[in-house]
């Protein structure tokens, strides 16, 4: 897949407790982004936040929160993107979900390691 220069970067951001199914709502939301073929999203843990409620979760020690704030970012053409806005929706996302416009400088996959001479599979 290329991706060009302008993309849009979407920020879903929701509990690390939260639940779709019997799945972690940010691995929903993941794993719906690649089945639509997205061209890539990753999942980051926050150390400390709040949002709405105004509570705050901290993952310092004597707190023990179990509900750190969790960000999943989606990156793609803003067409694609805003395709998939409605799937937030349907998975009941209700924390803020931010775009913003990016320009991808690289993208691809890693190459296969190539194997020495006579050297196969095993």
């Amino acid at each position: 897949m290329s991706l060009p220069g302008a993309a849009v970067r979407l920020t879903a951001y929701v509990g690390e407790s939260d639940v779709h199914g019997h799945r972690p709502l940010y691995s929903e939301i993941v794993h719906r982004a690649h089945a639509a073929g997205l061209a890539g999203a990753s999942v980051f843990r926050g150390v400390e936040g709040f949002g709405a409620s105004s509570v705050v979760h901290t993952a310092r020690l004597l707190s023990l929160s179990e509900d750190l704030p969790v960000a999943v970012v989606v990156v793609d053409t803003e067409d694609r993107v805003r395709a998939f806005l409605p799937v937030l929706d349907e998975l009941g996302v209700t924390g803020p979900v931010t775009l913003e416009p990016v320009r991808v400088v690289r993208y691809g996959g890693r190459a296969a390691p190539e194997e020495a001479p006579g050297e196969g599979p095993a």
